[in-house]
């Protein structure tokens, strides 16, 4: 990282900007450029791991891409906005960028476990699978990020 005057290493942090965040990219390999999806998202806190849950229908580019390829790059960021300072132009934001590998999740209870940390990270009750009868058209997956970094800019620097 250049600047590293912006990197977030705490992973608490890191944790608290993910919370804040509506949607995650995931970078798959593709088969002639990398393909990148944004996603709704969930997550936890396993053995000091950041996981993360996502969903899909069970046919589609991003499907076929994750049963060749496991391991993605996460990305999610928020804009904040453009400070002018003199004659330099800055963005505001937090970030972060992790790298893991996908697991589909094949057990009923896994998959509602997953649906249900998108759907309290998403804002709303806890996913009800007597409710929903898609469960059985939905693949669930988990991404247990080894890798973490994170970067802001929150403040007006001196130039």
């Amino acid at each position: 990282m250049i600047r590293r005057d912006r990197e977030v290493t705490d992973f608490k942090e890191i944790v608290e900007m993910l919370d804040e965040f509506d949607v995650v990219r995931i970078g798959i390999g593709g088969d002639q450029f990398p393909y990148v999806v944004p996603m709704s998202f969930g997550y936890e806190i396993i053995d000091g791991k950041i996981v993360i849950y996502f969903h899909g229908a069970k046919i589609g580019k991003k499907v076929d891409l994750l049963d060749k390829c496991k391991k993605v790059c996460v990305e999610a960021d928020e804009f904040i906005r453009y400070d002018e300072l003199d004659v330099v132009i800055t963005t505001r934001y937090k970030s972060i960028i992790g790298y893991g590998e996908v697991e589909e999740l094949l057990s009923d209870e896994d998959k509602v476990r997953a649906l249900n940390a998108i759907s309290v990270h998403c804002g709303y009750m806890k996913y009800d699978s007597s409710i929903c009868k898609s469960l059985k058209n939905t693949r669930c997956f988990k991404i247990i990020l080894d890798e973490i970094t994170g970067k802001k800019n929150l403040r007006k620097i001196d130039i």
